[in-house]
């Protein structure tokens, strides 16, 4: 069974961080600093529509909840978004890989984090270990089936 989104508390948690809708990695940070027992999850999402292929995305997970800070933003449905998980980080890991990476790397920005290095290399797409390849290919598979019927319409 997969998660499913929790779209109230999403919102209440998106409006207290002041959730951003270009930043879904910071947003997702703020929020798993801001909730207690929350997971920061990197991954991909699978929409209807443009840009028609997965988008890399961050969101939080609760429980069993998915809870995206930036969805409301997206101006998609809750029916409409399907997450595809490739990283988790508790909160404590989270905070140790964000000082890390600001000590080491000041002039980069922290987020999005990938696994150790050396980092298996996949093109042009993204840094990362297998994890990332699986949950890409979930999502691009999702894609297809989303925007079958918009591709045969042209």
């Amino acid at each position: 069974m997969s998660k499913q989104l929790d779209e109230a508390l999403s919102r209440e948690i998106g409006k207290r961080i002041k959730s951003n809708s270009k930043s879904c990695f910071d947003n997702a940070y703020k929020a798993a600093l801001a909730t207690e027992g929350a997971i920061y999850v990197q991954g991909f999402l699978a929409v209807p529509g443009a840009p028609y292929k997965p988008i890399e995305y961050s969101w939080i997970e609760l429980d069993d909840k998915i809870i995206d800070p930036t969805f409301y933003h997206l101006g998609k449905s809750i029916q409409e978004l399907h997450y595809f998980p490739a990283h988790y980080l508790n909160v404590k890991e989270l905070n140790a890989i964000i000082e890390e990476s600001k000590e080491d790397y000041p002039e980069d920005d922290p987020l999005p984090i990938y696994g150790k290095e050396p980092y298996e290399y996949y093109g042009n797409l993204m840094l990362g270990g297998n994890n990332y390849q699986n949950a890409y290919d979930l999502a691009l598979a999702k894609c297809r089936e989303l925007n079958q019927s918009e591709h045969e319409a042209n």
